[in-house]
């Protein structure tokens, strides 16, 4: 899944290539991942000649500020990337009409495309069709739930170690009442409601960097521990989007180009691999219903 330096960095580059222009039309082979309105049709109805007045980015989530005080929210989920070209359908294939780089394999599943009056087309490549897209008016979205509950975002100069190690330390009950926040300090990483935007990748690459045991009870952490996670979460998610994410599964550029991260990877899917910091073999062991790749030496 597209975590958060993913994310920005397709904020980042559609900001720079597609800002202020206007939806002309969409099309779908899946309607099933419009979540609201209740159909395509409404949504098209309420997206078309809207300009894009602002693309923010919000935890996991892509966000178009349209002109009619809208926004269109997309959730990359699994396997979603978007990618900007030109594209010709050819039975029920869309084939890239320039751009070689989206021809890779892992671009060719599209299922959402928006044209725009800037000529250029905006497609959403799904191969396991999890992503979801959602129509809000401004207001409605800030005030959701959903939103309502997404943590802090890590990169803001306002997530102080302070904020960092009071959020682990407790959690609010449904009453609104503090009590001391419990679980596995990967799981806790990774839940939205606490910091928005980590996921499975970068959580792993945290803690090898921060030399803490991904399956270590929070109430366990030391504060020199807390300590190091926070800078090392600082200091990863900063290069990732530097180098622009992650492309070891799905992830895209939205020129259908990879991302660099991989060139630093240390961890993640590096099973069998000795550690790179003291060559110890790298495990992989199941946490909650997902994998946690850590150093048994580096990280006890």
């Amino acid at each position: 899944m597209p975590e958060l330096p993913e994310v920005e960095t397709t904020v980042r580059d559609l900001k720079k290539e597609i800002l202020g222009q206007k939806i002309e039309d969409v099309w779908s082979d899946f309607k099933k991942m419009i979540k609201k309105p209740k159909s395509f049709e409404e949504l098209k109805k309420e997206i078309i000649k809207r300009k894009i007045e602002n693309i923010e980015r919000r935890g996991k989530n892509i966000l178009f500020r349209l002109s009619n005080n809208k926004t269109l929210l997309i959730h990359q989920k699994l396997t979603g990337h978007l990618l900007l070209g030109k594209w010709k359908q050819k039975g029920e294939k869309w084939l890239p009409a320039t751009n070689s780089l989206l021809e890779d394999p892992v671009n060719r599943f599209l299922h959402l495309i928006f044209w725009l009056d800037g000529g250029k087309m905006l497609a959403l490549s799904d191969l396991r069709k999890f992503a979801k897209v959602e129509l809000w008016d401004n207001k409605e979205l800030e005030e959701s739930e959903e939103f309502k509950n997404l943590g802090p975002e890590p990169l803001e100069k306002s997530f102080t170690f302070g904020q960092f190690k009071e959020i682990l330390a407790n959690q609010k009950t449904a009453k609104g009442e503090p009590r001391q926040r419990r679980g596995k300090i990967k799981q806790v990483l990774m839940d939205q409601n606490v910091i928005a935007g980590i996921g499975n990748i970068y959580s792993d690459e945290i803690l090898w960097q921060a030399k803490v045991n991904p399956f270590k009870e929070i109430k366990r952490l030391s504060d020199k521990e807390i300590e190091k996670i926070y800078f090392a979460m600082k200091k990863i998610l900063k290069k990732a989007i530097e180098l622009k994410g992650e492309s070891i599964s799905d992830f895209r550029r939205i020129s259908g180009e990879k991302g660099g991260f991989d060139l630093l990877r240390k961890v993640y899917r590096k099973q069998g691999e000795k550690c790179p910091r003291c060559k110890t073999i790298i495990k992989r062991e199941k946490i909650g219903g997902r994998s946690a790749h850590f150093c048994p030496k580096c990280q006890p």
